[in-house]
């Protein structure tokens, strides 16, 4: 039996990506500076109700850090407010499965969890960890979530998971400046890329800061290079593991993205630098050091947002975003997502999830930046930049048409492990991007133990 997610759509493939470039594209330029307080903004009457639950402790675990964690920290405090329960952020460690496998074994589990990954959710479920959505939370669920995001928070057509956060992880964050001087535009093509790579590194700024530190940013890159070029039904099949890791079509994909990783000039540091460089440092490198930043561009999700707001650069004025370039007919289009489960049969634990199925939890979070929400409800206006605006409207408008991340969709020992599986072979091939056929050897051995094909 398959351990990743339970819902297969035909996506409109193209739908989102048309939509997310026309987004970006319209706010591209200036204008893109914070609002102070915007019609969003201000807290609204409430939405949802909420019992009281004065006394009540709870506990929330995720593996959020830094600015991430203080933003979601906001939304508990509401809640905190509007019931009078006393809430706890328990921080994480990767892979979340196994720490809260330590804590349920040890008869102490978080109310709440909000996983990363669907396999997580599936493994919790099949673990009998999780506690199915209560009529509260399914009701918000069904007034505020396309049938996409609803589906992947379930297992074998039980709800049990709220979507809270979403991510379009299809995004090239861009120092304004640096491409000014190189005299480069946001590319659109693969070959573009490259080309536009070779101009920004021979003016001195390194072309992209990867952070190769943290294996899930490289299985961005490969899953977004090949959607494109393999296409989605190749993406579909690969992240069941349907066809095996050592398909032509990874082959190519590999292949491809050895063109980037393998000119070290291109990247900040060389490769040696990338493999030390940590996602948060990855951002804020491109984006300080004036007009000489360590490099020009860095790849990731609306969440670079959070990080590039540890720096001084502006987002819409110093910090310019375009999408993925095409590597194949099409630009790809990945969406990742955080959802909230319940671990305990309590009233408490409940009322949370009610409360971050709704627009009410979701506009908080969206004014402090960095985030997405995948509930339609959420007024655009609380998004705190025309960038941010542009590409939540973008994920609302696209319905059902995404693909969803394929490695948060794999077994957790495959697809979201620090230092084993897909994270370390993609870290080996970016230290030797030479040996694809070694990458492939290593990825599909991984794949075939997690999956047990």
């Amino acid at each position: 039996m398959r351990a990743h997610g339970t819902r297969r759509t035909t996506p409109t493939w193209t739908a989102l990506a048309a939509a997310g470039a026309l987004a970006l594209t319209a706010c591209g330029g200036g204008g893109g500076a914070a609002e102070p307080d915007p019609p969003g903004g201000s807290q609204a009457a409430p939405r949802v109700q909420l019992p009281k639950l004065t006394g009540e402790k709870l506990e929330v675990a995720a593996v959020w850090t830094g600015p991430e964690q203080e933003n979601f920290t906001k939304v508990l405090k509401e809640f905190e407010k509007r019931t009078g329960a006393t809430v706890t952020f328990v921080p994480a460690q990767d892979p979340i499965v196994t720490f809260l496998g330590t804590k349920i074994a040890g008869g102490e589990p978080p109310d709440v969890a909000l996983l990363p990954q669907v396999g997580a959710l599936v493994s919790a479920v099949r673990n009998k960890w999780v506690q199915p959505v209560g009529p509260e939370a399914q009701a918000q669920l069904d007034a505020n979530y396309s049938a996409g995001w609803k589906s992947l928070g379930a297992v074998e057509g039980a709800q049990y998971g709220v979507y809270y956060k979403a991510a379009n992880k299809s995004l090239i964050w861009y120092n304004a400046k640096a491409f000014e001087a190189a005299g480069v535009k946001p590319p659109t093509t693969w070959k573009e890329l490259l080309t536009a790579a070779d101009t920004l590194s021979a003016s001195g700024t390194p072309a992209v800061s990867v952070a190769g530190a943290d294996g899930w940013t490289l299985t961005d890159w490969f899953e977004n290079v090949y959607l494109s070029q393999a296409g989605p039904q190749k993406y579909d099949q690969l992240a069941r593991h349907e066809i095996k890791w050592t398909d032509d079509s990874v082959k190519q994909a590999l292949t491809t993205l050895g063109e980037l990783f393998g000119r070290g000039d291109f990247l900040a540091g060389g490769a040696s630098g990338a493999l030390s460089t940590e996602f948060p440092k990855s951002v804020t490198q491109t984006f300080t050091g004036g007009d000489r930043p360590a490099a020009a561009m860095v790849f990731e999700g609306d969440f670079v947002a959070v990080n590039i707001a540890q720096t001084e650069a502006k987002v819409g004025e110093d910090a310019l975003v375009f999408p993925f370039p095409a590597v194949g007919a099409k630009a790809p289009v990945v969406s990742g997502g955080d959802v909230a489960v319940a671990l305990k049969p309590s009233k408490g634990a409940q009322a949370l999830l009610t409360f971050l199925a709704s627009p009410d939890a979701a506009e908080i979070h969206a004014r402090a930046g960095g985030f997405l929400s995948p509930n339609k409800a959420v007024d655009p206006a609380a998004y705190p930049n025309d960038i941010q605006r542009g590409i939540a409207k973008a994920l609302i408008a696209a319905g059902d048409d995404f693909r969803f991340d394929m490695s948060d969709q794999a077994p957790a020992a495959f697809g979201g492990t620090p230092g084993a599986g897909e994270w370390k072979a993609l870290q080996d091939f970016l230290a030797n991007p030479s040996d694809v056929a070694g990458a492939q050897a290593k990825l599909e051995a991984d794949a075939a133990r997690a999956y047990g094909n």
